[in-house]
């Protein structure tokens, strides 16, 4: 993993971005008013709409932005937030709750570690934070109906993070990995272990004789002198949750779909190997659910996990999970969002939607955004969101985001907000990420060409040259830019033959029209 950021994390899997509230038939927002952003970060986790509040969970701490103005307002450093990043954000009317997550060192390894939630009951005025949960001693026992159900003690953050919250009129409810599955009825004074089937059951309710033990990993112990064994549970590993109502609640683990109607105390799971017509994958990462026209969908991000018949995709029902549909097989799915009868579906390999419930696909196609000249390198989007007719996607590339409508065919025109240090008249340029590697992402040398003029058309040349000043690479020769813009310029980390540089430091050269060149350095590091 990469040095404790939410977008290592992310890597692996996704959050749910679930609209808790009705959505406005038409969002707000002009797209002939974005000229900027004031984001802190690139890399955003995951979306949550909510009427005409778009809500972020960004690698810097949470964003927002209402009456759908998209000038956003940062929580980083304010109120009870720092900087860390944000994994998940979950709302209920006026209560949201935002979950921080961050690597630290273990060893030779990155782990990661829950941060603690931060909790609004004025939506979004006034915040409190709550530490991550965690318990005391070794093992607990955990009545469930005449059963004691031995329960492992978390007593640490690591590998004990948030990654989904799903909140209710009664409770919030968090998706914690090895912390399992809890939930707070006093908003976030005290929580609780909810209990969850363990891999060999497929169901539990309290009337049931049960012998089996809640515990993610296998652990060995001592009572009294004598040694006893917790047994290791796919299905106690919470990776994302989803609420219907205060009694419908959904849950994804490693191990499958788990399904409560009475409130999160018994639970029926779906899982690759249980049903006839099932799930892609066990490897649940993301769980919402569709309502439009009488039509209830649960929809799924439904990974891989252990079994080698399982295979990567979303599985999606219409009769409460008894039977299970398939798409998108092999591509790693991380999130789900939707709109009266469409369906957008963010994976490694971009976006898709669907208008006929499943049946048929179409990809979102190049995010380019034809006035900024900005473009998502990366295909992979982390996570999406409808607000009306506007379509938000986001990853490591930054946010952007389209018009879905009968006259604006969705990914027809895209509009991208990637933040970066305005240069405005200053006679300077730089390069982000610096360092980079060609494997991993691009350069963008980023320059303003409102030097020159404000409105007329500016010649920009760019040349890289290496360390002894001789020139690699022409990116730009006399390319047509407006005089009144700041661009970004990709670097892809090739010679003028197509090959890839070596490591080391690079310069560069920025030329506008007839002008003396602005220079600028990178570092190439694979």
């Amino acid at each position: 993993m990469r040095h404790i950021s939410i977008y290592s994390l992310t890597m692996l899997v996704m959050f749910s971005a679930s609209a808790y509230a009705q959505i406005p038939k038409k969002f707000q927002a002009s797209t002939n008013e974005i000229t900027s952003s004031n984001l802190l970060t690139n890399v955003i986790n995951d979306i949550v709409v909510q009427g005409d509040t778009i809500w972020l969970a960004t690698e810097q701490g949470v964003s927002f932005s209402r009456r759908g103005t998209l000038a956003w307002v940062n929580l980083a450093n304010t109120a009870t937030f720092d900087s860390k990043g944000i994994a998940a954000i979950g709302i209920y009317g006026n209560t949201i709750c935002a979950a921080t997550g961050y690597s630290t060192s273990l060893g030779d390894a990155s782990v990661a570690t829950g941060g603690g939630l931060h909790i609004s009951t004025d939506h979004g005025i006034t915040w409190k934070y709550v530490p991550q949960p965690v318990d005391t001693g070794t093992v607990d026992t955990l009545w469930y109906g005449n059963n004691l159900i031995p329960a492992l003690a978390i007593t640490v953050p690591q590998q004990n993070i948030t990654y989904d919250i799903a909140v209710t009129s009664q409770a919030i409810w968090t998706a914690n990995w090895a912390g399992m599955l809890r939930k707070s009825t006093d908003n976030g004074a005290t929580w609780q272990r909810v209990i969850l089937p363990p891999d060999d059951l497929d169901e539990i309710n309290p009337s049931m004789t049960l012998q089996f033990e809640l515990s993610p990993v296998q652990k060995i112990y001592t009572v009294n002198g004598v040694k006893d064994t917790l047994r290791e549970s796919n299905n106690h590993k919470v990776f994302a949750v989803y609420a219907s109502n205060d009694s419908v609640l959904w849950v994804g683990t490693a191990n499958g779909i788990n399904k409560s109607t009475d409130g999160g105390t018994s639970w029926k799971k779906f899982s690759h190997q249980n049903q006839s017509k099932p799930i892609s994958g066990n490897f649940v990462v993301a769980i919402t659910e569709q309502q439009w026209n009488g039509h209830s969908i649960i929809w799924a991000a439904t990974n891989n996990a252990v079994d080698p018949d399982e295979v990567k995709g979303v599985s999606f029902s219409d009769d409460g999970g008894e039977t299970w549909k398939t798409a998108l097989l092999g591509f790693f799915v991380h999130n789900i969002a939707w709109k009266d009868s469409i369906v957008y579906v963010a994976t490694s390999n971009g976006v898709y939607r669907s208008d006929d419930f499943g049946i048929t696909w179409s990809k979102n196609g190049s995010i380019y955004d034809a006035k900024s000249l900005q473009r998502f390198v990366d295909e992979e989007i982390y996570c999406v969101g409808a607000a009306g007719d506007t379509v938000f996607v986001g990853g490591i590339e930054g946010l952007a985001y389209t018009i879905d409508s009968p006259s604006n065919p969705f990914g027809s025109e895209w509009h991208i907000i990637r933040t970066c240090e305005q240069i405005g008249l200053a006679n300077r340029t730089y390069a982000y990420p610096n360092p980079f590697s060609p494997d991993l992402n691009v350069a963008r040398i980023h320059y303003s060409a409102q030097k020159i003029s404000t409105s007329s058309n500016v010649e920009v040349s760019i040349t890289l040259f290496n360390f002894a000043m001789q020139p690699v690479r022409t990116l730009l020769h006399n390319a047509p830019r407006n005089g009144g813009r700041e661009y970004d310029e990709l670097w892809n980390g090739k010679d003028d033959r197509g090959n890839v540089v070596a490591n080391g430091v690079y310069f560069y050269s920025v030329t506008l029209d007839n002008g003396d060149p602005i220079w600028g350095k990178i570092m190439v590091l694979r």
